[in-house]
C-alpha cells in the first residue's frame, strides 16, 4: 500500500497533460504509418498486447463493485428497480441510436464512392478468416453471466452476521486493481500511436482519404447524438453536457487512446462515485450497461450498414428499416466494448440482413481503428449519461 501511495502522485502528474499525450501520439503515429509504413505495420502487437493486458482486470473489477454493493444494501428490492430502470432506458437510447445513424447515413449518403475500391482492398474471404471467431467473442462475453453470478454471492454476504468486514475485504481488492489499472493507463499515449501507425500504414492515406466522408459522418453523427440526445437528457435534470464531460476528460481520452470503452469501465466506476452518483446505481447500469448500452456501437452499426447499401445501390422499404433496426438492436448485444467486437457485430448484422454482398466489408476493416475510437467514446460517454440519470431518478 505505501508503495501505491508513492505511485499516486506521479500519476496524477502525468494525467494532467494526458490531453497533449495523447493527439501527439495521435499525430506522430500517422506520419510514422505514412513514411514508415513498413516498420509501423510491426507495431500492431504493441496495441494488441497493451488490451490483452487491461482486459483481465475489467470482470474482477466489476464483479468485486456488484458484490460489495448487494453485500452491503439495506434494501435488496431497490437494485430490482434500478435494474429494471436501466434496462428500460437501454432500449430506449440503443434504438434511438440505431435510427439517428440511418438517419444520417440516408442524409451523408457516404457511400456514394467509387466501388472500384472494393477490389484495392483486403478480399471478403480474409474478412472471414480473420473473424471466424464470432461465436467465441460472444461467449466471451459474459459480463451479464458475471453480473449474475456476483448478485448471487453479494446477496449472501449480505444476510451473513458480519457482513460489513466481509464488505471491507472485498473493497480493498477492488481499490487495489484500480490503481494498478491507472498506473498501467500511463503507456495510453504509446498504444495510441502504434495503434494509428499500424493502421496508415497498412492500408495507406490513398486508400483511407475516398472514404473520409464515412469515417467523418460517423464521427460528426456520435458528436451530434451526444449533443441532441444525451445532452437533452442532462438537460432535463439541469446538468450541462460540457461540464459532465469534462469531469470525465480522463476516461474518456482513455478510451481514446486504447479504442476500449471496457477497458475504461473500472476507472469510469471510480470516477462516477467521487461525482457523488449513487453507488449502487453506479455499479448495476455500467455493468449491465457494457453489454446492453452501447449507443456508439448502435451508431456505428446502422450508418455501416447503409454505407454498403449505398455502396452497391440496394435500396430498402420502411418496412425492412424497421426490421434492420430491429436486427441491429439484437446483433449489438452481441458486442462489447473490446477492440473489434464492433465489426464483428457488423459482419453478423450484415449476415442476417441477406441483402448487402460481403465484399464492402473490406472498405470498413481498412477504417475500423478510427471507427472504433469513435464507438469507445461514445459507448463511455453513454454509460456515464445512463448512470447520472437513473441515479437522479432515485432521488
Amino acid at each position: 500500500m505505501t508503495l501505491i501511495k508513492k505511485i499516486n502522485p506521479v500519476i496524477d502528474k502525468l494525467n494532467m497533460y494526458l490531453s497533449l499525450q495523447i493527439f501527439a501520439a495521435i499525430l506522430l503515429g500517422a506520419m510514422v504509418g505514412v513514411y514508415f509504413p513498413g516498420f509501423a505495420v510491426r507495431l500492431q502487437w504493441v496495441a494488441r498486447s497493451f488490451v490483452s493486458v487491461i482486459e483481465p482486470f475489467v470482470p474482477p473489477v466489476i464483479f468485486l463493485s456488484i458484490v460489495s454493493v448487494f453485500g452491503s444494501l439495506e434494501n435488496l428490492k431497490l437494485a430490482g428497480r434500478i435494474t429494471a430502470k436501466a434496462i428500460i432506458y437501454f432500449a430506449v437510447v440503443s434504438t434511438l441510436a440505431i435510427v439517428f445513424g440511418i438517419c444520417s447515413a440516408l442524409i451523408i449518403r457516404p457511400g456514394r464512392i467509387d466501388r472500384s475500391l472494393v477490389e484495392s482492398m483486403p478480399s471478403a474471404r480474409l474478412i472471414s478468416a480473420d473473424y471466424e471467431g464470432w461465436l467465441k467473442v460472444v461467449m466471451q462475453n459474459s459480463m451479464l453471466l458475471l453480473f449474475v453470478l456476483a448478485v448471487a454471492i453479494g446477496i449472501f454476504i449480505n444476510r451473513l452476521a458480519k457482513r460489513d468486514q466481509v464488505v471491507k475485504v472485498f473493497e480493498q481488492m477492488k481499490s487495489v486493481l484500480l490503481r494498478l489499472l491507472r498506473f498501467i493507463f500511463l503507456l495510453a499515449p504509446i498504444v495510441t500511436f502504434c495503434g494509428i501507425a499500424y493502421t496508415v500504414g497498412r492500408f495507406g492515406l490513398d486508400r483511407l482519404v475516398p472514404i473520409g466522408k464515412m469515417l467523418a459522418g460517423t464521427y460528426i453523427t456520435m458528436f451530434l447524438f451526444v449533443a441532441i440526445v444525451l445532452g437533452s437528457f442532462l438537460a432535463g435534470l439541469k446538468v450541462n453536457l460540457f461540464t459532465f464531460l469534462g469531469s470525465i476528460k480522463n476516461e474518456l481520452l482513455y478510451a481514446l487512446g486504447t479504442s476500449s470503452s471496457s477497458s475504461v469501465i473500472p476507472l469510469l466506476l471510480e470516477k462516477l462515485e467521487k461525482l457523488g452518483l449513487k453507488r449502487p446505481v453506479v455499479m448495476l447500469v455500467t455493468a449491465t450497461g457494457n453489454s446492453l448500452n452501447l449507443n456508439g456501437t448502435s451508431i456505428y452499426l446502422g450508418m455501416a450498414v447503409m454505407f454498403l447499401a449505398q455502396l452497391y445501390n440496394v435500396n430498402f422499404s420502411f418496412a425492412e428499416i424497421c426490421g434492420m433496426v430491429v436486427v441491429i438492436l439484437l446483433t449489438s448485444k452481441g458486442a462489447s466494448g473490446i477492440p473489434g467486437t464492433g465489426f464483428l457485430a457488423l459482419v453478423t448484422t450484415v449476415g442476417s440482413i441477406h441483402k448487402i454482398p460481403v465484399e464492402g466489408l473490406a472498405i470498413l476493416l481498412s477504417i475500423d481503428r478510427f471507427m472504433s475510437e469513435a464507438r469507445a467514446i461514445t459507448n463511455t460517454i453513454g454509460h456515464a449519461v445512463a448512470a447520472l440519470v437513473i441515479s437522479r431518478s432515485e432521488s
